[in-house]
């Protein structure tokens, strides 16, 4: 089947549409969590144990073991079902290649006698004699979760099976799920989902009233919460329980809240909700799978790692202040696929009449705008202090400059400090009206002009008859996926060369693409092969996988933020390639080529890639490491921006006795707006 699938074109900043046969399917294979999943011990094995006791208790009842497992993937519960013991299982699959390898693992197990797989929506299962099902369950058994529990369709698909496909009374595995939620105030994380008022060098830039007013996205930001310094943030209260589903029971997808009362133990700003869930495996509740982040374990090195289920932080609609000992409600809403927050005072009584709090949505139009790692990006001072020191230096009362960037703050700054004429090219007009306003809530409406014109449409009429003596870029667009898809800005420049002043300063004058060699502490478990999973042979599943990432994904980076993913660095970093802005895209690729030899001991699980930017000869900021590698080889990388990651096929042992390299090689593509890479460890 051949699909219609969106690359992102670094050469126009857009989406480019082009037909790939079955890209959907291999895009899907490759880069899904499944291979997570079946590295995840912790999660393998609570659900084998409550499987196994759930067995057991149908057994005791002396009744025939009929299983429903709903989104099998692999077939790997199912399995786990028949070994336990179970006389029949109906195992369901919705993704058709997923489907088939689990009818390939199922038989490559010797389990088709008694595993039934169904590629279908588990919706629309039959039961019957000539159904899909011959007769209705008494074991559910289900993996249909995500980081917010309920975001894949959980409710409505345990719904519908409670109505439809088990008996009434069913045992359920897991038995249980309970939603845990923590009131904190932190700085670092409220930064991403408000902007901030910024002082830099005695300009102070304040953020828009409706922006400040507004409740933000509703979606779940989901991040890997055990890579945020506890450091980072004050718990303002305890871990509260705030509900739970029982999965034994008639389950409904229908709007619910609830809430848990609580004495604020510290004085702070109530902010941020963060929050997590375990499941009970059983129904004594002594099998749990607990999503929490490593710091809340009295040893956090033991806390399993996943990444398939991370963890979930939610933004109060506003903040508030709160003093140590005050009485506080904070209640939990959700529909079938979503939870949302809020916060109320004790005191405030709540009519019984009065409806619960709606879920959060986007007023402002600059939540829509910037996504939360880009709220980051803007409320960070020191890298706000580069730009502003930057702009200072080319910038003079005569300047006439242009900013190309999706909903940048660099115009605004640029007339702050004295430009006489700013432009910016905006990419939508949603986009346009935040900046105006924060033009209009800085007193500065009308000093930025604004144009919803593509770079290569752009004319002399539209500047005014002004020819421009900067260019300005962070560069940043909504587009890129990969770090070098911001070189968009390179052919942006090279389309406005005609209204260039022949002195003009280009910001930042060049960009430069940087890799290191890297151990991941967990991220490899990703594109690991498994064979063996808890005794069972999984191998079409890995054959599968590699399949598709043949198609083009192995060949490809990825993008990670490397912020929530650890590694060392087994290699020095070095810049591989550099492109100067100040000249127009050359027409002929550029190539490059090298080696880095291993310095540290360990195992290479690939190659970590990100782009600098030289804003000035002294002012350089990243968009990857923030600072030196350690001694040790431990990295520190931005959370602003992902990073780009190629992943070895066969990972690498190093000695650390530079005897071995990373050997690499660069082609950037005017053509395409791509950079092809290769990369191959090699010995002397």
């Amino acid at each position: 089947m051949r699909t219609f699938c969106g690359r992102a074109n670094p050469s126009t900043g857009a989406l480019d549409w082009v037909e790939e046969e079955e890209y959907d399917f291999h895009q899907e294979i490759a880069r899904s969590c499944y291979a997570d999943m079946l590295h995840d011990h912790d999660r393998n094995q609570k659900y084998y144990e409550g499987i196994r006791s759930a067995v057991s208790r149908v057994k005791a009842r002396g009744q025939k073991v009929v299983v429903l497992d709903i989104g099998t993937g692999t077939g790997l519960l199912s399995m786990m079902a028949a070994t336990a013991g179970a006389d029949v299982c109906y195992a369901v699959e919705v993704f058709r290649p997923m489907a088939e390898a689990a009818q390939s693992i199922v038989e490559k197990n010797g389990f088709s006698d008694r595993i039934k797989i169904i590629n279908k929506h588990s919706t629309d299962v039959t039961v019957g004699p000539d159904g899909d099902m011959q007769e209705k369950a008494n074991i559910l058994i289900t993996e249909l979760f995500d980081t917010e529990l309920i975001g894949e369709g959980a409710l409505p698909s345990y719904e519908h099976a409670h109505q439809n496909l088990v008996q009434e009374g069913c045992e359920a595995v897991p038995h249980r799920a309970s939603v845990f939620a923590q009131l904190v105030e932190s700085e670092l994380l409220w930064s991403w989902s408000q902007l901030q008022p910024l002082e830099v060098d005695g300009f102070l830039l304040a953020a828009p009233p409706a922006v400040a007013r507004c409740a933000g996205a509703h979606s779940v930001c989901d991040i890997q919460l055990s890579q945020v310094d506890p450091r980072s943030f004050t718990p303002l209260g305890p871990v509260l329980s705030m509900f739970s589903v029982d999965f034994s029971r008639a389950v409904s997808s229908s709007f619910q809240s609830h809430s848990s009362q609580f004495a604020a133990r510290s004085r702070g700003r109530a902010q941020v909700v963060l929050s997590w869930w375990d499941l009970d495996m059983d129904p004594a509740g002594s099998i749990v799978c607990s999503m929490a982040p490593s710091w809340t374990y009295p040893e956090p090195k033991t806390a399993p790692w996943r990444d398939h289920w991370m963890q979930s932080v939610y933004f109060l609609p506003a903040e508030s202040s709160v003093n140590e000992g005050d009485q506080l409600r904070l209640t939990v809403c959700h529909d079938d696929y979503s939870l949302w927050f809020s916060l109320q005072p004790l005191s405030q009584q709540i009519p019984q009449t009065e409806a619960p709090p709606p879920r959060p949505s986007c007023t402002c139009q600059a939540h829509l705008v910037w996504t939360r790692p880009r709220f980051g990006e803007l409320n960070d001072r020191r890298r706000t202090e580069s730009y502003v020191n930057a702009l200072k230096s080319v910038l003079r009362d005569d300047s006439v400059c242009l900013s190309v960037s999706d909903g940048s703050l660099l115009p605004v700054w640029a007339h702050m400090l004295g430009a006489k004429k700013v432009f910016s090219l905006e990419n939508s007009r949603m986009s346009r009206q935040v900046i105006e306003q924060v033009l209009e809530a800085n007193s500065m409406k009308g000093g930025v002009e604004l144009l919803e014109i593509r770079p290569d449409q752009l004319t002399s009429n539209d500047l005014g008859g002004q020819q421009i003596s900067v260019l300005v870029g962070e560069p940043y667009f909504s587009t890129s996926l990969l770090p070098w898809h911001s070189l968009f800005f390179w052919f942006c420049r090279s389309a406005l060369s005609g209204l260039l002043r022949p002195d003009a300063s280009i910001l930042p004058g060049s960009a430069s693409l940087h890799m290191v060699a890297v151990e991941f502490q967990d991220l490899w478990r990703i594109r690991a092969p498994c064979g063996t999973c808890e005794g069972f042979d999984v191998t079409p599943m890995d054959e599968m996988v590699q399949k598709s990432l043949d198609f083009r994904e192995s060949r490809e980076a990825e993008p990670h933020p490397l912020w929530e993913y650890p590694c060392r660095a087994l290699t020095r970093s070095e810049s591989v390639m550099t492109f100067d802005f100040t000249q127009s895209v050359p027409q002929q690729p550029i190539s490059s080529q090298g080696s880095l030899p291993f310095i540290r001991a360990g195992r290479c699980h690939g190659v970590a890639l990100w782009m600098e930017y030289h804003l000035t000869d002294d002012i350089t900021v990243s968009a990857g490491l923030t600072g030196p590698i350690s001694e040790q080889g431990d990295c520190v990388w931005s959370r602003h921006r992902k990073q780009g990651v190629y992943f070895l096929r066969t990972p690498v042992e190093s000695s650390g006795d530079g005897r071995s390299a990373v050997s690499y090689s660069f082609t950037f593509e005017p053509s395409l707006g791509d950079i092809k890479m290769d990369f191959n460890v090699t010995s002397q």
